[in-house]
């Protein structure tokens, strides 16, 4: 149900086509919580039957006409108590976790490989992440900047520090990651010895 809520976080903002909609969830939400296209429009279909939101047809251009949806009252308010309910943790699913859990079974050369994927991928996070704190600083992430322009000023310094807030978040996770996979490296040389010198 997390996604419904995300995309009403969207769209309370303003308006958006669906199209519209998928390229600010990439840009934002998407970052936190994943969902690609084909899980995006029919939840948005069940939204609108739920009464949470409402399309209605623009033309555009000289034959195209697209779907512009907006949050109804009962959205606004489902969206407000979603805000304050406690939240729903979920048991955690993790294969890189899961893995580590049996290396044991993997040979050396597996167990570095995948350490060092590990550590790969969660520098790609980590990089973007630093961005996203970047772009955040210098006003200029996308949907923040829409967020901005619709909040009172009175409000826009809160909104900016709590989306910060969340990107902190991520950052220190990316390096908890990275720093694990390390220390795997590390025992991996413990358990196993050093990798060969090799022949000059």
């Amino acid at each position: 149900m997390s996604l419904r809520y995300a995309l009403l976080a969207l769209l309370r903002v303003g308006p958006l086509s669906g199209y519209d909609l998928q390229k600010q969830f990439a840009q934002s939400v998407g970052h936190v919580w994943h969902a690609p296209d084909s899980q995006i429009y029919p939840e948005l279909r069940k939204m609108e039957l739920d009464g949470l939101i409402e399309g209605e047809e623009q033309t555009r251009g000289v034959r195209g006409v697209r779907r512009v949806y907006h949050v109804t009252d009962a959205g606004e308010q489902a969206y407000l108590a979603w805000m304050e309910a406690p939240l729903d943790y979920q048991r955690v699913r993790d294969p890189a976790h899961l893995r580590a859990a049996y290396l044991e079974g993997a040979s050396r050369e597996g167990a570095l490989r995948f350490l060092n994927a590990h550590i790969a991928q969660w520098e790609g996070e980590l990089e973007q992440w630093e961005g996203e704190l970047a772009r955040i600083d210098a006003r200029d992430n996308p949907m923040l900047v829409r967020r901005l322009a619709v909040t009172p000023e009175a409000d826009r310094e809160r909104t900016i520090a709590f989306k910060r807030f969340a990107y902190e978040g991520l950052v220190e996770r990316a390096r908890i990651e990275i720093e694990w996979a390390r220390r795997g490296l590390s025992l991996v040389d413990r358990l196993d010895g050093p990798a060969p010198t090799p022949p000059e």
